[in-house]
């Protein structure tokens, strides 16, 4: 698979797919759904300029330090845990020590991205008691929802693999009752598109002609290694500021040696609330 994505027999996209399953992500599992990254930091413009290197996002660090402001507050973070735990036992080197305490990947992120269709609507009423959670809190707009990653380092969504194929997700073709912003008063409805995008289907067009891109082609392989790859865990991620809560990583629990069936409970639960990383390639 590796050498024909290098010969540019498959595409980016399919790429990034089977890298998905063989990691162990699956459409099936809404803690395991594929990732994929984002892949553009221009959301304002009136036209998409993909020959402009400056209109990607920087591919080589996690979505949480993309902005530089953000890299001190994270690193700081690592380091006063890393001296509250220094004398507490940890064969892994994971326990407590982390540079994120939410994952780039979760149930509640892709429910998030999906809240207009089915089934992802009744899931997502089901978790907040029979109603949809604050407008405010809800996928209402791209520019948006990239803005608050940029503001905030606790917000390290991903993407889904539908932002590239699906548009769809982005019309409340139902017609559901999604509220309306605080400030602003606006009604929550069809998602709000980036100004270059002129339609969810001119968007979806621009997206995945943006990921098959010279430049994205040219620095995928560095947020590969971020996810997938070397860069997952150990020293790397640590150097790379690229390390989650140590529930999420492969091997980091037992849960078969644990006998306390309640503690065992609480801990599946925690691992589904937090997201996996993917299985390291």
């Amino acid at each position: 698979v590796f050498q024909k994505w290098v010969n540019r027999e498959i595409s980016n996209f399919d790429y990034l797919i089977q890298l998905n399953t063989m990691a162990g992500r699956t459409y099936n599992d809404l803690a395991q759904y594929p990732v994929f990254p984002w892949i553009l930091q221009d959301y304002t413009s009136e036209e998409l300029d993909l020959n402009n290197p400056a209109v990607f996002r920087d591919l080589s660090k996690p979505i949480g330090v993309v902005n530089e402001k953000n890299a001190k507050t994270v690193k700081d973070k690592y380091v006063f845990l890393k001296t509250q735990y220094e004398n507490f036992e940890d064969p892994l080197g994971m326990i407590d020590k982390f540079h994120y305490g939410t994952h780039y990947s979760n149930a509640a992120g892709v429910m998030h991205y999906l809240i207009r269709v089915e089934p992802f609507t009744t899931l997502h009423i089901q978790l907040q008691s029979g109603r949809f959670d604050c407008a405010d809190r809800q996928f209402h707009s791209i520019p948006a929802t990239w803005q608050a990653l940029m503001d905030n380092p606790n917000d390290v969504k991903e993407l889904i693999p539908e932002f590239f194929y699906f548009p769809e997700f982005l019309e409340n073709q139902n017609g559901f009752n999604l509220g309306q912003l605080q400030m602003s008063k606006e009604v929550v409805n069809d998602v709000v598109l980036p100004k270059w995008a002129h339609s969810p289907e001119d968007f979806i067009y621009k997206h995945r002609k943006a990921l098959e891109s010279e430049y994205v082609s040219a620095h995928l392989h560095e947020w590969i290694d971020l996810i997938f790859g070397y860069k997952q865990r150990g020293p790397a991620a640590v150097e790379a500021l690229n390390v989650f809560y140590y529930c999420t990583y492969e091997g980091a629990v037992d849960l078969d040696a644990l006998t306390d069936e309640k503690e065992r409970k609480a801990l599946e639960g925690m691992i589904n609330n937090f997201g996996q990383t993917p299985c390291q390639l």
